[in-house]
């Protein structure tokens, strides 16, 4: 098996609207905007596969975002999620929340260089927002699996809820933080020096980012 087809970075894709939209800004356009740029920073690692997690699990939108070839994953749970992509191939795998349009690749390939010493590699949100990537070997540990079903990566405590669950100390580090895009002040993270975040930084011209 090739390091390219034992690794994958899976972006979540749920229905709802975000928890924030600036005024203005049609909500859908929004979610699909954010899922859009994310989505994006996953498909351009190098040796890694992107795969777009839907729940549920009818969203042409979501898909229509996707490069072709693209894996699709239907299922609405975590554990789900890392058991579906192992059996496509995956020796490792990441989840990454789909409102962190700007995240840096370099993240996700620094949880993947953790799981070299630990099972799983978390990357946190900025003020309690949860988790913006969780990556893992596969098959998940009893335990992490256990812990996953009972949380998501929106839970503010979703990091000490599973390094509570794990048997002993320093089995989910974590890497260096990064942000969501999750209330009005989260805005003011963005920078528009940075490449990316095309989409999402059409939507927001004319939007002040900060509050």
């Amino acid at each position: 098996m090739t390091l390219a087809a034992s690794r994958y970075a899976a972006v979540l894709s749920l229905s709802a609207s975000p928890p924030y939209v600036p005024p203005g800004i049609d909500p859908d356009e929004f979610r699909l905007a954010l899922l859009e740029d994310t989505y994006e920073v996953v498909a351009g690692l190098e040796l890694v596969t992107p795969a777009l997690v839907l729940d549920p699990p009818a969203q042409p939108d979501a898909e229509a975002v996707t490069w072709p070839g693209t894996a699709i994953v239907r299922e609405p749970t975590l554990p789900g999620a890392f058991a579906a992509l192992h059996r496509l191939g995956a020796a490792e795998a990441a989840l990454v929340a789909p409102d962190a349009p700007d995240l840096p690749p370099l993240l996700i390939g620094k949880l993947f260089r953790a799981l070299g010493d630990a099972p799983a590699a978390a990357c946190q949100a900025a003020e309690r927002n949860g988790l913006v990537a969780l990556a893992a070997r596969l098959p998940l540990p009893g335990w992490l699996a256990a812990a996953l079903a009972e949380t998501g990566l929106d839970a503010p405590d979703a990091l000490a809820r599973l390094r509570a669950a794990a048997p002993r100390p320093g089995l989910v580090p974590q890497g260096p933080g990064w942000h969501r895009l999750r209330t009005p002040a989260d805005l003011r993270y963005l920078d528009p020096g940075l490449e990316g975040w095309e989409n999402t930084r059409a939507l927001l011209e004319g939007h002040p980012l900060s509050s």
